[in-house]
């Protein structure tokens, strides 16, 4: 069988790594650098879960947009002013 060697973690991985450590005042593991797939999963269990979403994305609004005039309804204002929310209204309407 072929022993594949991990792929090393990429510098956007490190860099956003990196992001995410000094915001939380912590170091990463040294066993979370070996390996792209390590230092992925020490992102996702690092990375913020509640962060602002700012505005709602283009593809977001023609979507709901889309999907609107398909149901005949309206889409909140704040929608428009949150991707979260919009992205739950998206959900909520499909």
């Amino acid at each position: 069988m072929y022993e594949t060697n991990p792929l090393p973690p990429t510098d956007k991985q490190l860099n956003y790594a990196r992001v995410i450590a000094r915001k939380l005042d912590t170091a990463i593991p040294r066993t979370s650098l070996e390996s792209r797939q390590a230092l992925s999963s020490w992102i996702d269990r690092h990375k913020p879960r509640h962060a602002t979403h700012g505005v709602a994305t283009s593809r977001q609004v023609a979507f709901a947009e889309k999907i609107a005039r398909i149901k005949r309804r309206a889409i909140p204002d704040e929608c428009f002013r949150d991707a979260g929310l919009m992205s739950r209204w998206i959900d909520a309407n499909k």
